[in-house]
C-alpha cells in the first residue's frame, strides 16, 4: 500500500513537473514611462556585432525557401574565436547570432529537426561554440530566430497549422536557453518574420514568459514592433512615422526593432497595450557592405565615415545599434569587414 502510494505521489509531481515546463507562468513588462533595470543594461550595450551566416551564404541568397539540401552548407571551418575577439576590439559589447533565418536551416543540432547542421556538410554546433567563446572573452550574447518557417510552416495561410507549428517553436526557444546557458547568458531574443501572419496568430506571450522564466535578464523585440492606432497589426510602421502611444503589434516585448533603419529624431519611446504606457528603445540593425548574408558579388561597403554617422545617429537618444557583418564560406569574417571595425572603433575612440 505504501509503495502504491508512493509511485502516485511521484506520477503526481510528474506531472507537475512536465505541466509547469510547458506552461511557464504569464509575464509581462511593468509599465514605465522609464527603462527598466535590463533595459537600462541593454541601453549600456549601446553596440553590438549581428552575424548572418547559415545555408544562405552558400548560395549568394538572402532568402532561401528551405529546398536547399542541408548538405550545400558546407563552411571548411567555424572561426568563432575569431568573430568574437574582432567585435571585442572594435569595442562591441555583444554579439546577435543569427541561429536560423526565414528557410528554417538551423545552426545548432535541434532534436525538432533535421534540417540543421547536424546532417550538414559541416556538423559544428555554431550556437553553442560562439557561446563558449562570448564566455572566454567576456562578451555578451544573443540570439536571432526566425519566427517564418518556409520548411516547417511553408503555407502560412492554413490556420490549421499554427498549433504544431506554434509548439515546434516553443520547444526550439527552451532548446537554445537551455544549451546556451550553460556556457553564457542571453541577454537578447531577436525574433523575425513576423509579417507573414497577422500578430495574434504568433505564441508572443508564451514565448516572452518562457523566455523570461529561464532568463530574466533576457530582452525581447520582434521586427516591426510598433502599429497605428486604428490597426495595431499594421505593416510597416516606419520610426518616422511611429508616436507616442501607438500600439504595441507584438506584446509583450522589450524594444523595438524595424530593419534596416535608424530612429526618428526626436524618438519617442512610450507605447501602448490595453490602456498601459510601456518604456521601449530602438535597435538600429544596419549593414556593413550591401548584403545581409555573404554573397561572393558582395563589394560595396559603407566608408568608415558613413559608419560613423550612423553609430552617432543609431546611438543618441538612449538608442543601440548592431552591425551586420557577414561570415564568408570559410566561416570567417571578411579581412575588409575585420579593417573597417578595427578603423571605426580607432575614429570613434571605442573600448
Amino acid at each position: 500500500m505504501k509503495t502504491q502510494k508512493l509511485f502516485s505521489i511521484l506520477l503526481f509531481l510528474l506531472f507537475i513537473s512536465v505541466h509547469t515546463y510547458a506552461q511557464p507562468q504569464l509575464t509581462e513588462p511593468i509599465p514605465s514611462q522609464k527603462p527598466g533595470k535590463y533595459q537600462k543594461n541593454q541601453i549600456k550595450r549601446k553596440y553590438g556585432m549581428f552575424i548572418h551566416f547559415g545555408i544562405n551564404t552558400f548560395h549568394n541568397e538572402e532568402w532561401t525557401d528551405g529546398s536547399k539540401p542541408a548538405a550545400s552548407y558546407m563552411p571548411s571551418r567555424i572561426d568563432a574565436r575569431q568573430w568574437v575577439e574582432t567585435a571585442k576590439k572594435a569595442g562591441m559589447k555583444y554579439i546577435i547570432l543569427v541561429t536560423k533565418h526565414h528557410e528554417g536551416f538551423c545552426l545548432w543540432d535541434s532534436k525538432y529537426t533535421e534540417y540543421d547542421v547536424a546532417n550538414s556538410g559541416n556538423h559544428t554546433n555554431v550556437v553553442e561554440e560562439v557561446a563558449k567563446e562570448c564566455k572566454r572573452q567576456g562578451i555578451e550574447l544573443g540570439l536571432y530566430y526566425s519566427l517564418w518557417d518556409r520548411t516547417q510552416n511553408a503555407d502560412v495561410k492554413d490556420l490549421s497549422k499554427d498549433e504544431a507549428y506554434n509548439k515546434y517553436m516553443l520547444g526550439q526557444i527552451n532548446e537554445l536557453i537551455d544549451m546556451v546557458q550553460k556556457h553564457t547568458k542571453i541577454v537578447e531574443f531577436w525574433f523575425d518574420g513576423g509579417w507573414e501572419k497577422s500578430n495574434q496568430r504568433w505564441p508572443v506571450q508564451q514565448l516572452y514568459s518562457t523566455i523570461k522564466a529561464k532568463a530574466p535578464q533576457c530582452q525581447v523585440g520582434i521586427n516591426w514592433s510598433i502599429g497605428l492606432p486604428d490597426n495595431p497589426d499594421y505593416h510597416p510602421v516606419l520610426p518616422e512615422n511611429q508616436k507616442e502611444g501607438f500600439p504595441i503589434r507584438y506584446f509583450p516585448s522589450d524594444f523595438r526593432l524595424g530593419d534596416p533603419y535608424l530612429p526618428a529624431s526626436p524618438d519617442p519611446k512610450l507605447f501602448t497595450h490595453n490602456g498601459k504606457t510601456y518604456y521601449m528603445p530602438w535597435e538600429s540593425t544596419v549593414c556593413i557592405s550591401g548584403k545581409w548574408f555573404y554573397h561572393t558579388e558582395d563589394t560595396t561597403y559603407k566608408t568608415v565615415d558613413e559608419l560613423a554617422g550612423l553609430y552617432v545617429k543609431a546611438t543618441a537618444q538612449d538608442n543601440i545599434l548592431i552591425l551586420n557583418t557577414p561570415l564568408n564560406r570559410d566561416g570567417q569574417l571578411r579581412e575588409r569587414d575585420v579593417k573597417l571595425l578595427t578603423d571605426l572603433a580607432k575614429k570613434l575612440n571605442l573600448k
